[in-house]
């Protein structure tokens, strides 16, 4: 929430005295984009009184994190493109483009004038053998179609030579593999009595630990307001966490790669590339899902179901001090469990 720190302040000690000083005020910051215009404004709302504040307008060449509606939508439009069917056609001899895969990629300001007065994208193509095939696998280098989001059209496709697809393909299943190890014996994970960890709506309570679960579109998983009960009382620890950018530099000089230079969260939305766990999870034991409730790029409720997955895992140990220079104990000084 974009507030000033006065502000803050007033939030934090709300958050901290809670439920003593009874619920305070639902805020939310809507992060708007008008494609006519191509500008960029925030809108801050309070959910509980229904007031909404005075937009502000992002500075000139600001661009919002792109939507699920824009990546699917990007992929449509490159695939519809008979100028991207034509390049394809001409390096690769490919016409049928149902197994193209488009992967949508920000173009990057650079400071051309394009760059700052049009919502870009460079997709990165792939092409499969079957539906099932790994495309990353074969990726189709010589070419890159430039696409105005805005528009949700191909603007023009750049060609930079021919590279062969690689003939291999690069698919792991297990069921297509015949040297898998048949010695490992089962193992069963079991928690006959339950978990250790309780849930209250989001709020998380395991041993002396207290926080509460969040989950954005653009960030992804966040926790609030963790505290760990000490001597009868909650010190706080941590009023909020997250991953709040990641940043991907390829490093690539080649002009076909070069802007490949990926901002996970400020770019796409760490929120809306979560998987949703329906299709496989790597959890142990008793295991707790939460949905995320985000909304597309048009303002429509869009749920993930089983974004985030809560379990338990014994690592044992997790740091070990020792010292070098105790002669009678130079193994082990003193094991700490975390």
């Amino acid at each position: 929430m974009a507030v000033s720190y006065t502000h803050l302040d007033v939030y934090k000690r709300q958050v901290r005295d809670w439920p003593g000083i009874g619920t305070p005020d639902r805020e939310a910051e809507a992060v708007l984009h008008d494609p006519v215009r191509n500008a960029c404004f925030h809108a801050n709302a309070n959910l509980t009184t229904g007031a909404i504040a005075p937009t502000r307008y992002a500075p000139p060449g600001s661009q919002p994190t792109m939507s699920v509606d824009e990546q699917v939508e990007c992929e449509q439009a490159v695939l519809a493109s008979e100028e991207f069917g034509a390049a394809l056609k001409k390096h690769y001899g490919i016409e049928d483009t149902s197994l193209v895969m488009v992967d949508i990629w920000s173009a990057g300001n650079y400071g051309s004038q394009e760059d700052r007065t049009r919502r870009l994208a460079r997709p990165l193509c792939f092409l499969r053998t079957d539906s099932t095939d790994n495309g990353y696998a074969r990726p189709i280098e010589g070419i890159r179609p430039v696409v105005d989001l805005n528009l949700m059209r191909v603007i023009r496709v750049e060609e930079y030579g021919v590279w062969p697809l690689p003939p291999m393909p690069g698919n792991y299943a297990a069921q297509r593999v015949s040297n898998l190890r048949h010695d490992i014996k089962p193992l069963a994970i079991a928690q006959p009595e339950g978990p250790s960890f309780t849930l209250e709506g989001n709020q998380m309570n395991w041993q002396n630990w207290k926080f509460v679960i969040g989950f954005n579109a653009r960030e992804g998983l966040t926790l609030h307001h963790i505290r760990y009960r000490d001597k009868g009382r909650d010190r706080s620890i941590l009023y909020r966490t997250s991953l709040t950018e990641m940043v991907v530099p390829y490093g690539d000089p080649s002009p076909q790669q070069a802007r490949k230079n990926a901002f996970d969260v400020g770019e796409y939305g760490m929120g809306m590339c979560a998987n949703s766990l329906r299709l496989g999870c790597d959890c142990l034991g008793h295991i707790v899902y939460l949905d995320a409730h985000l909304c597309d790029s048009r303002g429509r409720p869009l749920t993930i179901g089983n974004a985030i997955c809560i379990h338990e895992e014994d690592f044992g140990i997790l740091w070990k001090h020792t010292d070098r220079r105790l002669p009678e104990a130079p193994e082990v000084l003193s094991l700490i469990h975390i």
